[in-house]
């Protein structure tokens, strides 16, 4: 926790304590900063190699998703979910918010949606890796899965791909887990993430702000019962359809993200 008072001595600082805000006016000097982005990108590295390492991991999470009106008010939708994953081709996934109750089954071959609340699925032919269907579920279907960066074979290379600008801000605590904080800088988006400290450099919340959407709405993600190796949950990637859900067309499977049926999409500034 030292590392927040010793990073900022010498800068010049407004606070604001009756609002509890911090306004950070100066910054540290150019040797200073470079070292703190080596810091940073070695935490980076380190969460990313544990991250790869892991073959098998578990996780509940929870998300914040952020939307701007057209009148400017910023609203804030929440929603929950269980991740499973067994390296390199096998993941379970649910998302539950007031607008969504999604199912996600991946075998290596097949994908499998089902909508739980009107017992409806849908199935795709994706063979190959999991990064190969977070990729397609991103980028074909615009179904990203939530956190999907953090996860992936190479953490690193999709998080640090486009950065600009790496800070350092110490330490934090998430959910009663000491964390390393760091901020970064895209064209696009800023991020930060917080990372547990000591040997399982697990990452414990990942947020993005859009610099791309009138109002920067952010989406959050924030991960807790972690587990990895023999102690992950065990789990079935086959899909059985034990309710006897109706099979449906992808396009028609309905509630796929946290939105209102009647909120419409804007155009990006």
């Amino acid at each position: 926790m030292e590392k927040i008072a010793k990073k900022w001595i010498g800068s010049s600082v407004t606070r604001l304590t009756e609002v509890g805000l911090v306004t950070i006016i100066g910054c540290v000097g150019s040797t200073a900063l470079q070292a703190d982005e080596a810091y940073a990108k070695n935490l980076i590295k380190n969460m990313s190699d544990y991250m790869s390492a892991q073959n098998s991991l578990s996780f509940n999470y929870d998300t914040i998703l952020e939307v701007v009106t057209e009148d400017h008010q910023r609203l804030a939708l929440a929603g929950s979910g269980t991740v499973v994953i067994n390296r390199p081709d096998k993941i379970r996934s649910t998302r539950s918010s007031g607008f969504a109750d999604i199912e996600m089954l991946f075998d290596g071959k097949t994908l499998t949606l089902v909508g739980k609340g009107k017992n409806i699925y849908s199935q795709l032919d994706v063979p190959g890796s999991l990064d190969h269907l977070l990729d397609v579920l991103r980028d074909k279907y615009d179904r990203p899965l939530p956190g999907a960066d953090l996860f992936m074979s190479d953490p690193q290379a999709k998080l640090m791909e486009g950065v600009t600008d790496i800070k350092d801000l110490g330490s934090g605590v998430i959910g009663g887990v000491e964390c390393d904080h760091l901020a970064f800088r895209k064209k696009e988006v800023d991020w930060q993430i917080w990372i547990a400290q000591g040997e399982r450099p697990y990452p414990c919340r990942y947020v993005i702000t859009s610099k791309q959407i009138a109002g920067e709405p952010q989406y959050s993600i924030q991960l807790s019962d972690w587990k990895s190796g023999e102690g992950a949950k065990a789990d079935d990637f086959v899909f059985s359809n034990p309710t006897q859900a109706k099979k449906i067309e992808l396009k028609d499977l309905p509630n796929a993200e946290d939105l209102p049926l009647n909120f419409v999409r804007g155009k990006a500034k």
